[in-house]
């Protein structure tokens, strides 16, 4: 079944038309980071939306599988790097697993597209009734199967004059406006209503223009001393035991370096002492003491082993000054002043079917793969006087689960990861790309630590303060302006994203049904 399903893919490929589609999808890495070339999107979106206009449901699906499997298989080529150096498989058959996962994705635009061609006049498909339906499948794409929505067409605009409207109609909004110009620009090609599709895209480009110009957040005239440790510590010893104390001691002597700091971020799980286990509690005592001495307060990465439960957690601790002036926090095991992660890569960090799987292959046995989900709601760490609203690796791809942890007390966002299983891909830089949409649509710096890159600082308004390069042994130190206010994406998420969709529906309904009363 496999192998004929993979004869039909390329048979389909080598279709000049199909073809045409493929290279298109590919192309679209390119608009993406490390290459950052947003302008690119306006020449690839339109020039496949125009093959696409007309088609039967048919043709439809096929052709929006097509690109869509491009554009994951460059796109997210970075996973085959964890499974092909980490998961301990041959590499016909990492390849096959990385297939397969683009083949899932692609699912999701070629289903969009089906259902554009088959309730469209004639059955030939509608660009218009395609845009909610595309941004449809890219919201069941974010959720079936706990979700993957990595590489959506927003993120590509963060450099771009788009990337204005985020602290209004955050990134999903950004990615419906990708596609209207796109359909615009089609039109235009066309010669279609070109007055109405000219004013369209005037209309949005002054819109970018005042909303660039727009403060919807205000400086409070304040910073914080923040440090950022990136040990660059190698994968394959990261987890050995004989250098567990090396690991753990090689954070706290780079922190010791360049104290005073407010706040000292570690990565995710860098301490790989297992709490509450007494070697992670000597550790732990010592790390507090030290910052306690110099008036900071370290967050950092650790596996916690629930005793109670007997379930794994993936969690973030706050050690040393908890609450400002004299008020001292003091580190226990199981306090209420941690975060346990909630929303688990699959296959990474648990295993679906796992009796069935961990038997088959090294891969579905990578070490800590067996975590169990933090709530989805939790209390902003406090440290040193200050909220941090933290997420872990893959969360910041999650703008609902922020959102719903965000408040007017935040005063910075926070995410750790451990990109050391991507090696030297454009997976970390995507990453980071997600952080800058973030921290643009919510309006609050974002601090991004790693154990060996990409570790930066960024501000509300989505810019890079400072970074450190990947594999480099380094403490980034930073003085982050803070501020105040709410942006209208921040106060009203899950409002704003549901209105767009809703919205974009029934303007292509309306179309639709004019389109049906002139033929008649």
């Amino acid at each position: 079944m496999l192998t004929h399903l993979l004869k039909r893919v390329q048979r389909n490929i080598t279709n000049k038309e199909n073809a045409f589609s493929f290279l298109l999808g590919l192309a679209l890495v390119f608009c993406y980071a490390p290459f950052s070339q947003y302008w690119l999107i306006a020449i690839i979106l339109p020039t496949w939306l125009f093959t696409l206009q007309g088609k039967s449901a048919k043709a439809a699906s096929k052709q929006g599988f097509i690109f869509a499997f491009g554009w994951f298989a460059a796109g997210i080529s970075w996973v085959h790097v964890s499974i092909d150096q980490f998961g301990g498989l041959p590499l016909v058959v990492s390849l096959l697993l990385m297939l397969l996962l683009c083949l899932y994705l692609a699912i999701f635009l070629a289903l969009a597209c089906y259902l554009a061609a088959r309730f469209s006049h004639q059955q030939k498909l509608n660009l218009w009734l395609l845009l909610p339906l595309w941004l449809l499948a890219e919201f069941l794409r974010g959720v079936l199967f706990t979700g993957f929505p990595w590489l959506t067409l927003g993120y590509s605009q963060i450099d771009g004059p788009l990337a204005s409207f985020a602290p209004v109609i955050g990134e999903k909004g950004i990615s419906a406006l990708v596609i209207i110009i796109s359909i615009a620009i089609v039109y235009l090609i066309k010669q279609r209503k070109v007055f109405i599709n000219v004013c369209l895209l005037l209309l949005i480009s002054l819109t970018s223009l005042i909303f660039h110009n727009t403060n919807w957040v205000l400086p409070t005239g304040k910073v914080v001393k923040t440090l950022l440790v990136q040990a660059n510590i190698k994968q394959e010893m990261k987890w050995a035991p004989e250098l567990t104390w090396p690991t753990m001691l090689k954070y706290l002597d780079l922190t010791r370096q360049h104290y005073p700091a407010d706040l000292i971020i570690w990565p995710e799980s860098a301490i790989t002492a297992v709490e509450p286990s007494t070697q992670a509690q000597d550790f732990l005592q010592l790390s507090e003491s030290s910052s306690v001495l110099n008036n900071s307060a370290i967050i950092t990465g650790i596996i916690d082993y629930n005793l109670d439960t007997k379930n794994y957690y993936n969690n973030l601790i706050v050690l040393g000054k908890y609450a400002a002036a004299d008020e001292l926090g003091s580190y226990q095991y199981n306090n209420n002043n941690r975060y346990s992660k909630h929303h688990l890569l699959p296959i990474g960090e648990f295993v679906p079917f796992a009796d069935w799987l961990r038997p088959l292959a090294p891969f579905f046995n990578l070490p800590m793969s067996s975590f169990s989900r933090g709530e989805y709601v939790q209390s902003n760490l406090v440290a040193n006087g200050y909220n941090l609203l933290p997420l872990i690796c893959f969360e910041v791809a999650f703008s609902e689960q922020l959102s719903a942890n965000f408040s007017n007390q935040t005063n910075l966002l926070l995410t750790v990861s451990n990109d050391a299983w991507f090696g030297d891909s454009h997976g970390p830089h995507q990453h980071l790309e997600i952080v800058r949409m973030r921290a643009l649509e919510f309006g609050r710096p974002f601090l991004r630590s790693t154990n060996n890159g990409i570790t930066a600082v960024v501000d509300h308004q989505g810019e890079i303060i400072k970074q450190i390069p990947q594999f480099q042994e380094a403490v980034l130190s930073v003085d982050v302006p803070l501020v105040t206010g709410l942006t209208p994406y921040a106060r009203y998420t899950r409002i704003i994203d549901f209105t767009i969709v809703f919205l974009l529906l029934a303007f292509a309904l309306f179309r639709q049904r004019t389109q049906l009363k002139n033929t008649d």
